[in-house]
């Protein structure tokens, strides 16, 4: 494992090495020290390389991942993970808003607590809570699955499309368009295989799962209160 100080190296000079250092087969793994909320750590990685950062970060650390397995120890700043596009990211404390926002493919685990909007906008990203999310949690969701141990916070899954939410807790709110639609046998063990991925044990029987009632697809006038 090849150990990088952010108090002695810059985060660009940081990133720059992971990218380069994609093709090395003796620089897979990294540990990066000292990131003291440092913004955009980690991001922009296109090969599999595996990076621990020990303690907190900023914005956006570990955006536009692809392939790259990212261990946070510690909490995040806005937008972790954010566009994601495949690999694995791990938060082992709390994450602020917009977490995996605008995500397509890949895993985010948040094993504390989420902020407000997490997964807006997500194209095909799986997120696993392992707390609660804060308001408007799957705002404009289109593709993948949310999964929250805890509680969800207000307006969730505001005009969502055809995302699926898991929710273990109760939801403060559903925001515009979004219904709890029926656990089948077929989420029951998608949602397993999700929380299996993610390493967190719960009881998948526990959670309710909600969706798109596709009323906001396309404009029509009796449906106008609801925009």
């Amino acid at each position: 494992m090849r150990t990088v100080d952010l108090a002695a190296t810059g985060v660009r000079e940081l990133n720059r090495r992971l990218r380069s250092a994609a093709d090395d087969p003796s620089a897979q793994s990294w540990l990066v020290t000292n990131p003291k909320g440092a913004h955009a750590i980690a991001a922009g990685l296109t090969r599999p390389v595996r990076i621990q950062i020990d303690g907190h970060v900023g914005y956006y650390c570990a955006g536009m991942n692809q392939a790259a397995a990212v261990t946070i120890d510690g909490h995040c700043g806005t937008g972790v993970a954010e566009n994601i596009m495949s690999g694995l990211v791990r938060v082992r404390g709390n994450a602020s808003q917009s977490a995996g926002a605008s995500g397509h493919g890949g895993l985010l685990v948040i094993e504390g607590n989420a902020g407000p909007r997490c997964g807006i906008s997500m194209k095909g990203v799986d997120i696993v809570v392992g707390g609660k999310t804060g308001h408007m949690s799957g705002f404009m969701a289109q593709s993948g699955n949310l999964v929250v141990c805890g509680d969800a916070g207000h307006d969730l899954g505001d005009s969502i499309y055809e995302a699926a939410i898991y929710v273990g807790g109760s939801p403060a709110s559903l925001g515009a368009d979004c219904v709890e639609k029926d656990m089948t046998r077929k989420h029951r063990s998608r949602l397993r295989d999700l929380l299996s991925r993610a390493g967190i044990e719960i009881d998948p029987d526990r959670f309710r799962r909600f969706g798109s009632a596709r009323k906001l697809y396309h404009f029509r006038v009796d449906h106008a209160d609801a925009y």
